[in-house]
């Protein structure tokens, strides 16, 4: 009975820090209509800057505390709010997905040039070793602060959205933000309070988490368990949300104490993305919101002497470069190709169709395994197993996701990967005992590309392929069919398509091209480790192609080209070794300010071209927004100023405080 009793507690410590950032994903939510997929970055960022204020500085605790928490946090909120956030407001969902995911990237970039992950860094409790004895049991103060934390915030938030006037304001302005215009309340000022108190539980979160890991990338993804507590409210009610913190922090506890061991590491790992996922299928269907499209232009469709004429001149090109490059060079040349082959998978699901997967690396990894077992690596066939059998991966990937679309969509992919980074990429059984697999390249009619420059042609090939087969997916009639679906689901289904169908088709595809490059991409190496394909790696590749333009089969080279050439750069800046992370994550907040910059530079770019060359016919070609998701317009009653409700299960109820 001491056992069970010492394993509840911990698990109501675990579960109150789920609760704290859970809590925080959810104000911010709620009241602005953006998931903050940086909430474990920022969270990480100020519990690396909390220790450098009190281990490397020796500053008080309570000073560097109130430092962190009340005047950073609070500085950095108002700051996020007013210069990206505000913009956001009446951007699409995918557009803010993005722009968050950049802002994630951004401060992992940041965090690790200032703090090097070379070098090892350790947070002590606060109270370290002092306890309290309750009939027998142990209970450090460690534990005693976290849950009497986690009581305050949600006495705390209670009070602030019952009892003060500013929290009926934020509740009014989600409930109706015409109307509490209407009374006085300012949506500026109510987001802007929303995006404090959401900073604020991040950091408190990120120092909580900080003595149990003191590492940039498993500081930002713990939090990622959060997202399961934040769902299981359904990103609006806050009550829901610390049971669901509790729940799945008291189950993760009790698995390491009844659990056998050779299977808890598993179990706890796979325990809150699996909750995630289940809550995401039983949650009640989406309702379909329906607007007027205002200014939509559909990505422009290549012709077919377009997409070949391409297609041979990448592959030119790539010949060429390839006679003149020498040694490592050669290895970079491949990966760019690999890598923009791995963008391609995007172009059809993300650009034409408008689905978001933060997976493809995932399904990359995928492909190198499957590459590894079919005929020892060596084979075309192995090629096309790892085609099929990630297609099929992704198909059963696409139906719990099936009736999902924006943020919950997003939370489904990113639950898959970071499952597979748990489970299937650190099993001995799957990857090697060291961890490291070996890949072979395919032979070519007996013939085995053993030299870099040999590869390097065969995967410019297949790059060439996959563009002219995607040009003319964009030209067949059910390439046509993924724009309708991205233009106006409602009204794809109220032609009588099968929205289910096509989405699980696309999914397939997508995640069919993404396991032959990631073939390729074992091969290139001849051998790959887990560490690889981690979910950060899909939200650069993802933040990268929406950056270069995800309906241009050419923004998937731009991308490709990227991924491989800047981390070279960052090599020889020791200072900048997360030359990607800082790059993307830059560029996209830098978009947020303005989410049409990209598309203006080249609606206006290709209409220039185009006049030039249909100077006096008055026609030409349809101008070609990167992003070509039509802007639709809120129906009465929708959002104005800093809120929306456009978003994908977010139908404008307040925020539910019991």
């Amino acid at each position: 009975m001491s056992e069970f009793l010492s394993l509840l507690i911990a698990g109501i410590v675990t579960g109150s820090v789920y609760a704290v950032t859970a809590t925080g994903l959810v104000v911010t939510y709620s009241t602005t209509g953006i998931f903050n997929f940086a909430q474990g970055a920022i969270g990480m960022f100020l519990a690396y800057l909390f220790w450098q204020l009190w281990q490397a500085w020796h500053l008080p605790t309570l000073l560097s505390l109130a430092i962190c928490l009340l005047v950073v946090a609070p500085l950095a909120g108002l700051l996020l709010e007013r210069f990206v956030m505000r913009s956001l407001y009446r951007a699409s969902t995918a557009v803010s997905l993005v722009v968050t995911l950049g802002l994630m990237l951004l401060l992992v970039g940041v965090a690790q040039s200032i703090w090097p992950q070379t070098q090892t860094y350790s947070m002590p409790e606060f109270f370290s070793g002092d306890q309290v004895t309750i009939n027998g049991i142990a209970i450090s103060y460690e534990q005693l602060l976290t849950v009497g934390l986690t009581l305050l915030v949600a006495v705390g938030l209670r009070v602030l959205f019952t009892r003060t006037r500013t929290g009926i304001a934020m509740r009014a302005v989600v409930d109706d933000p015409q109307l509490a215009q209407l009374s006085g309340a300012s949506a500026g000022r109510v987001s802007g309070i929303a995006w404090i108190l959401g900073i604020v539980l991040a950091a408190a979160a990120g120092i909580l988490l900080a003595p149990t890991t003191m590492n940039v990338t498993q500081l930002t993804e713990l939090v990622i368990y959060g997202y399961a507590a934040a769902i299981v409210g359904r990103l609006r009610n806050l009550p829901l949300t610390f049971v669901g913190a509790m729940v799945l922090g008291i189950a993760s506890s009790l698995a390491i104490g009844y659990v056998p061991a050779s299977a808890v590491s598993t179990v706890v790992q796979l325990l809150p993305m699996a909750v995630l996922l289940i809550v995401l299928v039983v949650m009640p269907e989406e309702r379909l919101q329906i607007g007027r499209v205002v200014k939509a232009r559909p990505p422009r469709t290549p012709t077919a002497r377009q997409s070949t004429g391409g297609a041979v001149a990448l592959l030119v090109l790539a010949v060429i470069v390839a006679m003149v490059l020498q040694g490592p060079n050669l290895a970079t040349l491949g990966e760019a190709l690999v890598v923009a082959l791995l963008a391609l998978s995007l172009v059809p699901l993300a650009g034409y169709a408008g689905q978001v997967s933060l997976c493809q690396w995932t399904f990359a990894g995928i492909g190198a395994v499957v590459m590894h077992r079919v005929l020892g690596g060596h084979s075309l066939i192995g090629l096309a197993a790892a085609a099929a059998v990630c297609g099929v991966a992704g198909g059963l990937v696409a139906l719990p996701a099936l009736r999902l679309r924006g943020v919950y969509l997003a939370l489904a992919t990113v639950a898959f990967a970071v499952l597979m980074d748990n489970t299937f990429f650190t099993a001995s059984s799957i990857m090697g005992t060291d961890g490291n697999l070996s890949v072979g390249r395919p032979s070519l009619f007996g013939y085995h590309m053993t030299s870099a420059r040999s590869f390097d042609y065969f995967l410019a090939v297949v790059l060439a392929l996959a563009i002219v087969g995607v040009g003319w997916l964009r030209r067949s009639a059910f390439g046509r069919r993924l724009v309708a679906l991205n233009d106006s689901p409602p009204a794809f289904s109220a032609m009588g398509l099968s929205a289910t169908l096509t989405k699980f088709l696309i999914f397939a595809l997508s995640a069919g091209l993404a396991g032959v490059a990631g073939a390729l991409f074992g091969g290139l190496g001849t051998s790959v480790n887990g560490g690889q394909f981690v979910f950060l790696e899909s939200a650069v590749l993802f933040v990268a192609i929406t950056l270069a333009g995800n309906t241009l089969i050419s923004a998937a080279v731009v991308a490709g080209v990227g991924l491989a050439v800047f981390p070279v750069i960052g090599s020889h800046v020791p200072q900048l070794s997360n030359f990607n992370y800082l790059l993307f994550g830059l560029g996209i907040v830098a978009i947020g300010r303005n989410p049409n910059a990209m598309g203006k530079v080249y609606a206006d770019v290709r209409e220039r071209w185009d006049s030039l060359r249909h100077r006096g016919s008055g026609s030409g070609p349809a101008s070609l927004l990167p992003n070509a998701t039509p802007s639709v317009a809120a129906a009465p009653g929708a959002r104005s100023a800093g809120m929306r409700a456009s978003d994908a299960g977010h139908n404008g109820d307040a925020i539910g405080v019991g």
